[in-house]
């Protein structure tokens, strides 16, 4: 599991084991059910966002002033970091040709997470979640391709 804030930097209370396997992880409130997402297969199941994760991406978008219809979050991997590849996640104005696109409904207003296929090669199965303690703050990436993080929380393993 690795803590990402919306602003692309990765939180340092990342250095947790590598998570469960995706059935048994504890997320801090329901799956969002997308109103459209790419068709998952045998090799590549989708990416599943939590509702608290959801609420946070529109409040973010609003705030940024992000347009609803064509902009939206973008997932990604990157190489680099200690164990080799780190998550990043940033504002898009509007998908890629080749994108993988969820859509998601928050308030009557659309919400659109993309992710490259490069990155969905990592991310496939997948749950974004947000988490808000009083000891931190941030979204989770479960992950259930990582098979470990590095001790300063930045990068993972898959």
């Amino acid at each position: 599991m690795a803590m990402v804030g919306i602003s692309g930097t990765t939180s340092q209370e990342m250095s947790a084991p590598a998570p469960a396997a995706a059935g048994s992880a504890q997320f801090s409130s329901p799956i969002a059910k997308p109103v459209e997402a790419p068709e998952a297969n045998a090799k590549a199941q989708n990416i599943q966002v939590t509702q608290k994760a959801l609420k946070r991406i529109y409040a973010a978008m609003q705030k940024e002033g992000v347009s609803a219809e064509q902009g939206g979050l973008r997932l990604g991997v990157t190489g680099g970091g200690c164990s080799g590849l780190s998550y990043s996640i940033r504002f898009d104005s509007e998908p890629r040709q080749r994108d993988r696109v969820y859509r998601y409904e928050q308030d009557g207003t659309p919400v659109q997470i993309f992710v490259d296929p490069k990155s969905f090669l990592y991310l496939s199965g997948m749950t974004l979640d947000f988490e808000e303690t009083l000891m931190r703050q941030g979204f989770n990436f479960i992950n259930p391709h990582s098979t470990k993080s590095c001790g300063c929380g930045s990068s993972f393993t898959a």
